[in-house]
C-alpha cells in the first residue's frame, strides 16, 4: 500500500508486523532501553544533585547549564543517527541512541528543577493529590484510595504504584520520590517509543522521531507525567495496530494486535481519557480495515478478520486493566452506589474550542502545519500517514463530542488530549521535512550544499525549540521552588509557608494517637498535609479528585451539620453515627469565630468550577476530656482521645 522508499515490512500488509522471534527480540529491547533510561536518568538527577545550584527562577545559571547539556545530548543523537546511516558500529548506535534520548529528557527537566525536590508545579493544585497518591502507594503496596479510608482507588494506579516501589526500594518518602520518578518514567518512555518505532520504519529516522516526540511532549505535556508516558506511545501504538489490524490476506500480524492489547492495557492503568481515545482511534482503524477488506474483496465475510482481531486487542487489554481496575469495579457491582463523582465537571476556554496548533506562529506551528500537509498528501499511499491520520482525526470527534456533552451537564475534558495532538502532528511533521528534504536533494541532483543547508536548517529549528522547552516550563518551574516542601523548606530561599509546620503537626498526631497513620482519619482543608504524610482523610480537596463511592456532597453536608452543633455531647454522638468512618484527628485554622475549614464545592458550568467557603467550629465543642487541643503555628489540633 505504501510506495515509498522508506517502507518497512510494519507498512507492508503482506509482511509479518511481528512474528514470534521478532516480537520476542522487541520485548528484549524494550527492556534493555528501559534499564538502559533509568541508569541515566538515575546517574543524572544523582549529579544534578551534587551541586548547590542557584533557584531557576532567580537566576539564569541553570538555564545555561540546560542548554549546554541538550547540545551535548542532541550532539549524541546526532552521532547515533550518522553511524546508523553509515551502517557502522550498528550496536554501539542503538546504545548511544537510548543513552543520548534518555540523557536529554533527564537533562531538560532534571537540570531545571535541580536545585528543588519538588517537581513540576510543586505541591499546589493538581500536583497536590498526585503526591498524595504516590504517597500512599509507597506507604502500601496495596490498591487503596489515596484519601478515603476503606475504598478501592478510582484513579488508575499503575504510574503511581510503580512510583511507590521505587521510593519504598530507594528509601524515600512518596513526596520526595516524585521528582526523580516523574523524570525517570518519562526518560524510560521516551527509548521504549524510540524502541517501538525503530520495529516500525527506518532506524536512523526513528531516532528522530523519537527526539522530536519527546521535546514535544516534554514542553506540552511533562506537568502531568503520567498522562505523558502514554503521549510518548501513542504514535507507534496507533502505526502498530494499524499494522495488526489491516491485513490484505488475513495472514500474520497477531504479534502487532497482542503489542496494541499490551498498550491499550498499559493506558488502562496510567491514564483513563488516553484510553479511551486511543481506544475509539484503535476501533476507527478497525472499521477502516473490514471497510477497505470488504471492497477489495467484494464480500462481508472479509470485515470478520479485523474485527475478530480487534475483540483480541480488547481481551488482552482488558485483562491488563484489570489489574488496578477489579477492585473499584467489583466494589461498584456490590451494591456501592457511585454518585458523587465530578470529575468531568470542568470546561475551560481551550476545551470550548477546537484546537489549531497548525496555524500558530511558532516553531510547533510550522511543524504541525507541515505535519498536516503530509498527513493529507499521503494518506492514500503511507501507512504511517493513515495511522496518525485517524489518531488526529480521532482527537478532533472527542474534542466535538465533548463540547456537545456539555448539554448533557458535563464534557469528555477534551482540552487535555492537546499534548497528543501536538506529538501526532509533530511526528507527522518530521516525516513530512525528512520526506520533503529528500525530494529537495534528488531536484538539486544530490547537491552537497543542498544536503547541508537541510541539515541546519532542522539542526537549528530543533535546538531554537529545545532550549526554550524550560522557558515554556517557566510558571511550572517557579512553583516548584516557592512551594514548601516536605522538609519545611522553600528551594528559592525564602521563608516557607504553613507546610513548614508539618512536621510538628505529624508528631503531636502520632504521640496522641497511637496508630498507624495509615490507619488514622483527618478532617483538614489544609490536604496538602496528606501529600507528605499517608494518612486517610476524611474529605478530598475537591470534588472533582474524590472517589465517586466517596459521597463528597453528603460528607460536605455532614462537616456543616457538625459545625451547627452546640456541645461536646452532640458532636461525639454525631462522628459516632456518621456513616463513614469519623475523623481521628481535625486540622483546623484559627478563626475569628472559632476553628475554621476551607471548603470546596463543584459549580460547573462556572469557570473557575470550585466555590470556596469557610465552615466554622466552636472552641466549645471539643472542650471536654474526650479531645485533646493543641495549637501549633497556624493551626489548631484536635485529636479525639
Amino acid at each position: 500500500m505504501t510506495t515509498d522508499a522508506e517502507t518497512t515490512e510494519a507498512e507492508t500488509p503482506e509482511a509479518d508486523v511481528a512474528p514470534a522471534r521478532k516480537s520476542l527480540s522487541t520485548a528484549v529491547e524494550i527492556l534493555l532501553g528501559a534499564i538502559v533510561a533509568s541508569v541515566v536518568a538515575a546517574v543524572g538527577l544523582f549529579a544534578f544533585s551534587r551541586v548547590q545550584w542557584p533557584a531557576f527562577n532567580s537566576s539564569n545559571v541553570l538555564q545555561s547549564v540546560t542548554t549546554v547539556g541538550q547540545v551535548a545530548t542532541i550532539a549524541g543523537i546526532a552521532l547515533s543517527v550518522l553511524l546508523v546511516r553509515l551502517h557502522r558500529a550498528g550496536r554501539f548506535a542503538t546504545l548511544l541512541s537510548w543513552a543520548s534520548l534518555s540523557g536529554f529528557v533527564t537533562v531538560t527537566l532534571g537540570l531545571p528543577l535541580a536545585a528543588t525536590k519538588l517537581y513540576l508545579h510543586g505541591i499546589s493544585v493538581d500536583q497536590e493529590f498526585r503526591t498524595e497518591y504516590l504517597t500512599r502507594l509507597t506507604d502500601s503496596a496495596a490498591l487503596r484510595d489515596m484519601t478515603y479510608a476503606d475504598l478501592p482507588p478510582y484513579y488508575p494506579a499503575g504510574w503511581f504504584w510503580v512510583g511507590g516501589r521505587v521510593a519504598n526500594l530507594l528509601g524515600l518518602d512518596g513526596w520526595e520520590a516524585f521528582k526523580p520518578y516523574a523524570i525517570g518514567s518519562l526518560a524510560v518512555a521516551a527509548v521504549v517509543a524510540l524502541v517501538l518505532w525503530s520495529n516500525l520504519i527506518r532506524h536512523d529516522l526513528a531516532i528522530l522521531v523519537s527526539l522530536a516526540s519527546a521535546a514535544l511532549v516534554l514542553a506540552y505535556g511533562s506537568p502531568e507525567p503520567y498522562s505523558a508516558v502514554i503521549a510518548l506511545l501513542v504514535g507507534p501504538g496507533l502505526v502498530l495496530a494499524w499494522g495488526g489490524l489491516y491485513r490484505s490476506n488475513g495472514r500474520g500480524g497477531w504479534g502487532a494486535v497482542i503489542g496494541t492489547g499490551l498498550f491499550l492495557g498499559l493506558a488502562a492503568t496510567f491514564y483513563s481519557l488516553y484510553l479511551a481515545v486511543a481506544a475509539l482511534a484503535i476501533t476507527l482503524l478497525a472499521l477502516l480495515s473490514a471497510v477497505l477488506r470488504t471492497r477489495a474483496q467484494k464480500t462481508w465475510r472479509a470485515a470478520i478478520d479485523p474485527l475478530a482481531r480487534l475483540v483480541v486487542i480488547a481481551v488482552v487489554s482488558g485483562l491488563l486493566a484489570l489489574t488496578v481496575w477489579l477492585p473499584y469495579l467489583l466494589e461498584v457491582v456490590h451494591g456501592s452506589p457511585a454518585t458523587s463523582g465530578t470529575a468531568l465537571h470542568y470546561l475551560p476556554e481551550s476545551g470550548a474550542q477546537l484546537p489549531l496548533p497548525m496555524i500558530e506562529f511558532s516553531l510547533t506551528g510550522a511543524l504541525c502545519l507541515l505535519g498536516t500537509l503530509w498527513l493529507v498528501a499521503r494518506a492514500s499511499s503511507s501507512r504511517r500517514a493513515q495511522a496518525l491520520g485517524v489518531g488526529v482525526v480521532t482527537i478532533y470527534l472527542w474534542s466535538l463530542m465533548s463540547m456537545t456533552f456539555t448539554v448533557l451537564g458535563s464534557t469528555l475534558l477534551s482540552f487535555r488530549l492537546e499534548p497528543v495532538l501536538i506529538v501526532l502532528l509533530g511526528t507527522a511533521g518530521v516525516f513530512g521535512f525528512v520526506e520533503f528534504a529528500g525530494w529537495l536533494v534528488l531536484a538539486t541532483s544530490d547537491s552537497p550544499r543542498v544536503k547541508g543547508a537541510v541539515v541546519v536548517i532542522g539542526v537549528l529549528g530543533g535546538l531554537a525549540f529545545v532550549q526554550d522547552i524550560p522557558q515554556h516550563l517557566g510558571s511550572d518551574i517557579t512553583v516548584a521552588y516557592t512551594d514548601t516542601d516536605g522538609d519545611g523548606n522553600r528551594a528559592d530561599k525564602r521563608p516557607p509557608g504553613a507546610a513548614a509546620y508539618y512536621a510538628e503537626l505529624d508528631e503531636t498526631i502520632t504521640s496522641q494517637i497511637p496508630r498507624d497513620r495509615d490507619d488514622t482519619v483527618i478532617l483538614t482543608a489544609d490536604t496538602s498535609f496528606l501529600s507528605f504524610y499517608p494518612y486517610l482523610g476524611f474529605q478530598a480537596l475537591t470534588s472533582h479528585y474524590a472517589n465517586p463511592l466517596a459521597d463528597f456532597a453528603d460528607r460536605a453536608r455532614a462537616i456543616e451539620d457538625w459545625s451547627e452543633l452546640q456541645t461536646p455531647d452532640q458532636l461525639v454522638a454525631a462522628l459516632d453515627e456518621s456513616p463513614w468512618r469519623a475523623p481521628d484527628v481535625f486540622i483546623f485554622r484559627q478563626g475569628v469565630d472559632g476553628y475554621t475549614l476551607r471548603l470546596a464545592e463543584d459549580v460547573y458550568p462556572n469557570d473557575p468550577n470550585v466555590r470556596r467557603y469557610t465552615v466554622s467550629f466552636s472552641k466549645e465543642l471539643f472542650d471536654d476530656p474526650r479531645f485533646t487541643v493543641s495549637e501549633i503555628g497556624p493551626f489548631v489540633v484536635v485529636s479525639r482521645i
